[in-house]
């Protein structure tokens, strides 16, 4: 039986706050069902305070001791339970875990070097050795340098192989040099694996360490080659392209179904997709909207943060909702400034938009249910969920044609009789294009024959992790055929 340890920061339904935490929460059990039960798949995350008792009550302690850092002996603790199959280990320091929010600390570098560490030693302390580790994003991205510069000659990781995935390059673990011993414990012979650019980036280290690099699309694994899109890294990438592949995403088809799902008001299968508008007329009663089957609502569920193409939206919106017969529902947190715009649309047009500024998961998928068409115009898009989550709740998205967006989601078109495409795309970078293929969209929505035709194929759009879990597969069976 093969084995495999995935280090990240975050893990579903522990603690998470997007996109990693949602693949590390589903991707374990899938490697587990794809492979027949014949790979060991264990995951390592901090033991967060958010971490709910109802999981703590479940884990068993499985080491206690001090993990070195640097000139520091920190406490640390690993608990265990299973869940799906999988193996999943909690690392314990209340110093650097015992906090309100998962990120956002002065001591952020600190905080995932111990992780980092803790994850590298963790085969020794657990008595679990891997034939692969497989790092997640900066965060975790130490335990891959840590392997190679302080490990290889340990009895039992001289064989050990690596894999890095990037889900969102424009968070590398950026330092001055200044604290390369002092937190980072590495010294001058180790400066060349983390130094780029003329300072420390810990993304740069793990894709120098890592035997291969994903990331979670084929199209943004081409993009991140192009300065436009790699933030910086794109000369070790291209470096690097020998060993760089995308795989795409996939999403839970347990808890993203709307046939069983138990937070919405009424469930439905792309069979029965009139039950699908009980959601909407539940959902504008909750909202304190007009209570109509007849109109398309419109939703967008973002993180409100410009590179989700936010300044397109702001840009065409009053002019949309202003002259069509439409409702328009935002879901999401981010920067000020589009915070306050979606709260003076809604005191615009009361009766058509709801500005919801909050994170709510529940809420969510209340949201996915009742819309109509869902709104992705994204500047950048690494893989992207939220399309293929509201393809699975029969919403029609529209998507620009980027990263995993380009890749997930192709432009509808009629061939004679036959549907053609899952969604409206568009490529340039611009308002116009948005607002006209939403217009499209609303007309499509507009022709009930159509629209029942259309939504029944986008609901059977295969988004499960099966096909993803296949192609990790194959590129672990690489590494393990080098073994």
């Amino acid at each position: 039986m093969k084995k495999l340890l995935f280090v990240g920061a975050e893990v579903m339904p522990f603690a998470a706050t997007g996109g990693l935490g949602d693949v590390l929460g589903s991707l374990p059990s899938a490697i587990i069902e794809a492979s027949g039960g014949e790979t060991d798949v264990r995951v390592v995350m901090p033991l967060y305070r958010s971490v709910s008792e109802s999981w703590r009550s479940q884990m068993t302690l499985v080491y206690e001791g001090e993990v070195a850092l640097s000139w520091r002996r920190q406490y640390c603790g690993i608990y265990s339970l299973v869940k799906d199959g999988a193996t999943y280990y909690f690392v314990d320091n209340k110093y650097y875990f015992d906090r309100d929010t998962l990120y956002g600390y002065g001591d952020e570098g600190e905080r995932f070097a111990f992780f980092s560490k803790v994850a590298a030693e963790l085969p020794r302390l657990v008595g679990y050795y891997p034939d692969v580790v497989h790092a997640h994003d900066w965060s975790a991205a130490l335990t891959l340098v840590y392997i190679n510069e302080k490990f290889r000659s340990v009895e039992g990781y001289e064989n050990i192989k690596t894999v890095f995935t990037i889900h969102n390059i424009e968070y590398q673990g950026k330092y001055d040099f200044a604290i390369l011993g002092d937190v980072f414990e590495l010294d001058h012979r180790s400066r060349h694996i983390v130094e780029y650019d003329g300072c420390i980036n810990l993304m740069k280290g793990a894709i120098a360490s890592a035997d291969l690099v994903t990331t979670v699309s084929q199209r943004y694994a081409e993009e991140i080659c192009s300065p436009e899109y790699a933030h910086g890294l794109d000369r070790i990438l291209r470096d690097s392209s020998d060993k760089l592949l995308g795989i795409l995403n996939g999403i839970d088809y347990k808890y993203y179904d709307p046939a069983n799902d138990n937070v919405i008001v009424k469930n439905y299968t792309w069979r029965s997709q009139g039950k699908k508008y009980e959601n909407k007329t539940a959902l504008q009663r909750e909202l304190g909207l007009p209570e109509r089957e007849d109109v398309p609502m419109i939703s967008l569920i973002s993180r409100l943060a410009s590179h989700k193409g936010l300044d397109l939206v702001t840009r065409m919106i009053y002019r949309l909702v202003g002259e069509k017969d439409v409702q328009f529902v935002v879901l999401g947190k981010g920067e000020s400034e589009y915070e306050i715009f979606f709260r003076g649309l809604e005191e615009t047009f009361p009766d058509k938009v709801r500005a919801l500024i909050t994170y709510d998961r529940d809420l969510s998928k209340r949201i996915y249910a009742a819309s109509d068409i869902f709104m992705m115009p994204s500047k950048s898009e690494p893989c992207g969920l939220s399309q293929m989550i509201a393809s699975r709740y029969g919403a029609i998205p529209v998507v620009r044609e980027t990263g995993g967006l380009y890749d997930s989601i192709k432009g509808f078109w009629l061939d004679g009789d036959k549907i053609k495409g899952n969604g409206f795309t568009f490529a340039g970078y611009n308002e116009y294009e948005l607002e006209e293929r939403t217009g499209a969209a609303i007309d499509l929505w507009n022709n009930a024959e159509l629209r029942k035709k259309f939504v029944g194929k986008i609901m059977r759009i295969d988004f499960s992790w099966k096909n993803s879990a296949n192609s990790y597969l194959e590129m672990y069976n690489r590494l393990w055929k080098n073994n």
